[in-house]
């Protein structure tokens, strides 16, 4: 059996699960190293979200881990020197992998264990960074130098989808260190034909005044600049019909703006950020999800992945990481730019005189993201070791 040291910031609720899943393996063995510290397990105030969350799904179970003391002053993600672990190389020596796994390298110790393991055991990478947002001119040329430098140091990345994969051949890897270990959500619980989400999101139907005939576009997520969600109020402007709700789930710093902005128009409805045993229910109070991102950095978009999972057709941004890999074009949804609103303009009319294309757009969705598992993640990783 195969060790393999995991090296990653904190627990999170995409990649907890397949850790577990990765334990369950009978040829590797996991061990992830937690770099932010204990602290990181406990609730956080999330300044995009403007709210302390904390996760009600289990994040620690099932798998072998441990929090390695972060000495770092400012502690945090949020910057390269909030990740100092003076210990992780000893650390991770000591229980003696056959390969370690680097979530990042933008952290002090993470560029470190990078460099330190390379040459010494297989070194393997996992990040979502895609070009979608870079700019030509100078920064760009000494970005990629750099970037490349930092490659080096990698046997192998696993990556995520095309925009991805492309972001890495950029940087100098080559095809053959590059294995496909999609981004992934429980398709399981999301895409749950179990009655209860369909009555619960029936129960909120009822309590915001939804009627039966009426379609809903949904969007959820922090209401920030990045996530462009005063998109839905251009779209309200350009289709006045009034079998169209728009619904926002989430907070952030454009929430009161939006809501002032919204204000007249009883086709806008609000709810505050839902945890994520909420968000089935939820995605099946839309009929359609809407991801209009206008960047930079949303490498991917795991809404979109539970949207699918639970059988909703999509509307996503050419800025999305995700945009390539997941939407089918007029099968399953459209690819929009962010700026013009007239390709989605036109896609709901049709919807709105077909309501059809909705329930029939939603399954293949369903069937699209069966591929992007956590079983698949396992599998790249057990191919790779």
């Amino acid at each position: 059996m195969k060790k393999l040291a995991i090296i990653t910031s904190h627990p999170i609720q995409y990649n907890a699960p397949w850790f577990g899943l990765l334990a369950k393996s009978a040829t590797i063995r996991p061990f992830v190293f937690y770099t932010w510290g204990e602290a990181a397990a406990a609730a956080k105030y999330d300044p995009d979200f403007g709210r302390k969350i904390e996760w009600d799904l289990p994040l620690l179970e099932g798998y072998e881990y441990r929090f390695v003391k972060n000495v770092a002053p400012d502690a945090g993600t949020h910057h390269f020197k909030g990740i100092i672990n003076p210990d992780l190389i000893s650390e991770v020596e000591a229980w003696k992998p056959d390969a370690v796994l680097v979530f990042g390298w933008s952290f002090d110790s993470h560029l470190k264990c990078l460099r330190h393991f390379h040459g010494r055991i297989p070194v393997l990478f996992r990040g979502d960074s895609t070009l979608l947002d870079e700019q030509p001119g100078i920064k760009r040329l000494m970005r990629r130098l750099y970037l490349k430098w930092v490659y080096r140091h990698v046997s192998k990345a696993l990556y995520v989808g095309k925009s991805n994969k492309d972001y890495f051949l950029a940087h100098g890897m080559k095809e053959s260190q590059l294995v496909m270990a999609p981004h992934a959500i429980d398709n399981q619980r999301f895409g749950s034909m179990d009655a209860r989400y369909d009555e619960e999101a029936q129960q909120w139907k009822d309590r915001l005044g939804i009627g039966k005939d009426e379609l809903v576009l949904l969007f959820a997520g922090k209401l920030e600049p990045k996530k462009n969600p005063f998109f839905l109020l251009q779209l309200a402007k350009e289709i006045d019909h009034p079998g169209l709700r728009f619904l926002i789930v989430g907070n952030g710093v454009l929430e009161e703006q939006l809501k002032a902005a919204a204000a007249g128009d009883r086709r806008f409805l609000f709810v505050g950020f839902q945890n994520q045993q909420q968000m089935p229910a939820i995605y099946r109070v839309g009929h359609i999800f809407v991801l209009p991102s206008v960047g930079p950095g949303e490498t991917w978009g795991l809404a979109i992945n539970e949207a699918m999972a639970s059988g909703r057709a999509v509307i996503v941004s050419k800025k999305a990481g995700c945009a390539m890999d997941l939407v089918r074009e007029g099968s399953n949804g459209i690819v929009i730019d962010p700026e013009d609103h007239a390709k989605c303009v036109k896609f709901l009319k049709g919807v709105l005189e077909n309501r059809n294309l909705v329930s029939e757009m939603g399954e293949v969705s369903r069937g699209i993201i069966q591929s992007y598992s956590f079983a698949r993640i396992v599998a790249a990783l057990d191919d790779t070791l």
